[in-house]
């Protein structure tokens, strides 16, 4: 319907990294200022809540930049896998709830690192 638009289609990654690495970045620097609190909050040692925010951090990096974006997706999607396994089967989060963040949000970022993994992250970067 809108084919003139594929052109442009290496700007939609460029657009859909960033804002990847802007929402992880964002939860990774909580981790790495303050691991020891936020594991007391996640109920996981301060260690793996730090690597936790480094993985975070190290792969938005590579999501703005376009370097190893294949490789960062897939370890988002990891780092999502995870955090939906705890809020389903530790936390017992609904999928959607009023109160707190249910695991609608993590299923979308899910969805898009699958999405960039299978389909690359676009032709702009550093490659």
């Amino acid at each position: 319907m809108f084919e003139e638009l594929l052109q442009y289609s290496d700007v939609g990654f460029l657009i859909l990294r960033l804002a990847v690495a802007v929402i992880f970045i964002y939860h990774a620097l909580p981790k790495l200022k303050n691991a020891k609190g936020m594991s007391q909050a996640m109920g996981m040692p301060a260690g793996m809540i730090f690597m936790l925010g480094g993985i975070e951090f190290l792969s938005s990096l590579g999501m703005i930049f376009g370097i190893y974006v294949q490789i960062v997706a897939f370890l988002l999607a990891m780092v999502m896998v995870g955090a939906i396994y705890l809020k389903i089967a530790t936390w017992r989060v609904p999928f959607g709830a009023m109160d707190k963040m249910g695991w609608e949000f993590d299923l979308i970022l899910l969805a898009v690192n699958v999405f960039i993994l299978m389909n690359g992250g676009g032709s702009i970067g550093i490659q």
